[in-house]
């Protein structure tokens, strides 16, 4: 479809750009929009219906959508900015330069612009930054058939018409009634003898990455979002959600991956940004590494005596660093999901000291039977090398299941206990115990 787009565009066949444009969804156009030249990018923006040029300019990137605000007449940003929801608004002021921002804003009536500011004074990453304000609210005291034509009159406008908010005269949250519910009642039923007045809500300074637990515990598609007097200020759809858990996993992918996070696309971002994002965690890890190398250097008599030795070392730290980093993962993986809590953590330290028995025995076996049959190394050092490696094993994974609650205790975020971390830790202790192994075994 991209492709003969792409044609119609070197033919110039406007009208049946058009047409083929309007038999496709908003995100393909969107995708479509991102493939093109800038230069034929507007020209096919402004052949596009308002009501779907709003709807594409949700999800093209920034920098497209910087260019095309740069690029149309004051007349069709406020058609943009009046059609878009009000999320979506706020999310694409949040991207761009003061220029543009206050070109968007001159461009807006005082209302919106009103509520557009209020959105974006509140704290990053909060329900107060995601939420809009285009609900349907109804009273108590309507009656089925009165809240029907209501939501026919207002709901063009809103985010969702699926769920109504019931509210007081004050805006205090009273309950909830879904569409389901309205359709299937009588016309003359009350709204108070329907609605559902326990109500799952969240308070605007609330963390983002709490509210997306919410909606997955309680197979959420809106939530409301209440002041400190529990008045209704708006509310947050699944699909903001979906974006959220989104970069939230990314997030923690690319901490754990020691690395600075960053929302920008890969592909996009300039070398020197991708350098220093990922430059600092390097070099606190490179210089931590010389731990290890202090350790060998402090048992060098050791090494020179039994020379056998050094040729284990690196399986030994390579196998306590993959076992250390498999635990935390895991249990990483289920705080984020929700699954762990701080109060699990003697939970977790017994079942990860039961699988490392499982699992350093049987890697020590293994080891023990190529090392000393199939190398022909000798008893003694053979003992040493898998009785290490045993030690590590169990220590690696009580401690890679236990440095993320640790972080968690501490506010840290628990990605950061991940591979790399785990790694330098287990290292240096693995190091510690197989020399200490070798004095005790061998006798250096």
């Amino acid at each position: 479809m991209e492709k003969k787009i792409t044609d119609l565009i070197s033919e110039n066949k406007i009208q049946d750009i058009r047409n083929e444009l309007l038999e496709m969804n908003i995100v393909d156009i969107a995708n479509v929009l991102e493939e093109v030249e800038k230069t034929q990018l507007v020209m096919i923006f402004r052949i596009l219906p308002k009501d779907i040029a709003a709807g594409v300019f949700a999800y093209i990137p920034a920098e497209l959508q910087q260019h095309l605000v740069e690029s149309i007449t004051d007349k069709e940003i406020k058609i943009i900015i009046d059609e878009l929801f009000l999320d979506d608004a706020v999310d694409f002021i949040e991207e761009m330069p003061a220029s543009i921002v206050k070109r968007v804003l001159k461009n807006t009536n005082e209302s919106l612009r009103t509520q557009i500011n209020q959105l974006l004074n509140y704290p990053e990453h909060s329900a107060g930054s995601i939420m809009t304000v285009e609900y349907v609210d109804l009273k108590k005291e309507m009656t089925v058939n009165e809240a029907i034509k209501h939501i026919k009159k207002s709901g063009v406008d809103k985010e969702t018409i699926y769920t109504s908010y019931v509210i007081d005269s004050n805006r205090r949250l009273e309950g909830v009634v879904s569409i389901r519910k309205l359709i299937l009642s009588d016309e003359t039923t009350k709204i108070n003898d329907i609605l559902h007045d326990d109500v799952i809500s969240v308070k605007t300074t609330d963390d983002q990455e709490n509210i997306a637990h919410l909606f997955k515990k309680y197979d959420l598609s809106t939530m409301p979002v209440v002041d400190n007097e529990n008045r209704l200020v708006g509310i947050i759809t699944v699909d903001d959600i979906v974006d959220i858990i989104d970069q939230e996993n990314t997030e923690d992918i690319q901490k754990m991956a020691a690395m600075e996070p960053s929302d920008e696309e890969y592909l996009k971002t300039g070398v020197f940004k991708l350098a220093k994002h990922r430059i600092m965690w390097l070099l606190i890890l490179m210089l931590s590494a010389t731990f290890t190398g202090g350790i060998i250097k402090r048992f060098e008599d050791v090494l020179q005596s039994v020379v056998v030795l050094t040729a284990f070392i690196p399986m030994l730290m390579d196998t306590g660093g993959n076992a250390g980093s498999q635990s935390s993962t895991l249990i990483i993986r289920g705080m984020a999901l929700g699954e762990i809590s701080m109060r699990d953590v003697f939970k977790v330290f017994w079942k990860e000291l039961r699988v490392s028995i499982v699992v350093g025995i049987i890697l020590a076996l293994i080891n023990f039977l190529r090392i000393y049959y199939l190398e022909g190394v000798g008893a003694l050092v053979s003992i040493t090398v898998c009785l290490t490696l045993f030690l590590t094993v169990l220590l690696a994974k009580v401690v890679g299941g236990l440095l993320p609650i640790l972080a968690k205790s501490l506010k840290l975020d628990p990605a950061i206990m991940a591979s790399p971390l785990i790694t330098t830790i287990v290292d240096a202790f693995s190091l510690i115990i197989y020399f200490e192994m070798a004095r005790v075994f061998l006798g250096v």
